[in-house]
């Protein structure tokens, strides 16, 4: 069972393929919002440049931006579960809505804004794959607004047999896929839109320009794990020293108190050979 070197989950593939692709990224997500592929009638990716600049950048992610009929669109793959992945996507939001604003416009012509995230860990306390937030209020769950939508899709939480019947299941073990066996009982389900997404992954992993770019994401994530770590030891030298200084000046206190101590003993004992001398208590 030999193991995929590329996974539909590695951000290079995900990224170059549906970039490649749209049509494919379209029906995908139509799958994801669970909605008509035959409704969309705008579709386009706004971030589909990958240069080596984006590589250079810091801790770098490829995600794709969309806007599908008016609607702003952010989908991304995470592998890791690097903490505070909720929070991560609320700053996304907040981001990609109050940029969408255009100098001069209403309130209300601001997007519906949509973050997608399909991750490779468990994320929250419940049995079922997918979650959607959305702003309600807590008693009567009256919505706030829908231009906010939160998509979660936990693929370690997915239905173990194959149902060719189910297009989100589908396109969601096709990420799910790390063997050359699960892509060929993808394919051989003759589902034609997977057998396209298959193929075009199959030509994409073995060009040039994807070697290169998956090298240059390498070298970007070595990188990235040197910053991160060269980060840490900083913070835990800079902690180390400041629990250093603590303890030099408690350990200065002490000492000042031990002879504000002994200091109070010599007293004690001169005292009490005054009173001893002079014969009372007085």
């Amino acid at each position: 069972m030999a193991k995929l070197k590329y996974t539909f989950k590695s951000d290079t593939m995900f990224k170059m393929l549906f970039v490649k692709y749209p049509e494919l990224l379209k029906r995908l997500v139509a799958e994801l919002l669970g909605i008509r592929f035959e409704s969309i009638e705008r579709f386009e990716i706004t971030n589909s440049e990958i240069t080596p600049e984006v590589f250079g950048g810091k801790f770098c992610h490829l995600d794709i931006n969309m806007k599908v009929d008016g609607q702003l669109v952010n989908l991304e793959v995470q592998v890791n579960d690097e903490g505070d992945y909720p929070e991560r996507v609320l700053y996304h939001w907040a981001r990609a809505y109050s940029t969408a604003l255009a100098v001069g416009e209403d309130y209300q012509e601001l997007p519906r804004t949509v973050i997608i995230s399909i991750v490779d860990f468990n994320l929250f306390a419940c049995e079922g794959f997918h979650s959607e937030f959305r702003p309600l209020e807590t008693t009567r769950h009256e919505p706030l607004s829908d231009k906010m939508s939160l998509h979660f899709f936990e693929l370690r939480k997915l239905p173990e047999e194959l149902d060719r019947e189910d297009m989100l299941l589908l396109w969601l073990w096709l990420f799910n896929a790390n063997t050359e066996d699960d892509l060929k009982k993808i394919k051989a389900l003759e589902v034609p839109v997977m057998e396209q997404a298959i193929d075009a992954y199959n030509h994409i992993v073995v060009t040039p320009e994807f070697y290169e770019m998956a090298r240059q994401r390498d070298l970007a994530g070595r990188n990235e794990a040197s910053a991160l770590r060269h980060a840490r030891e900083e913070r835990d030298k800079i902690w180390q020293g400041v629990v250093a200084d603590k303890d030099a000046k408690l350990a200065d206190k002490d000492a000042k108190l031990a002879d504000k101590d002994t200091e109070i003993e010599q007293l004690r004992t001169q005292l009490a050979k005054f009173q001893a001398s002079s014969g009372g208590d007085s």
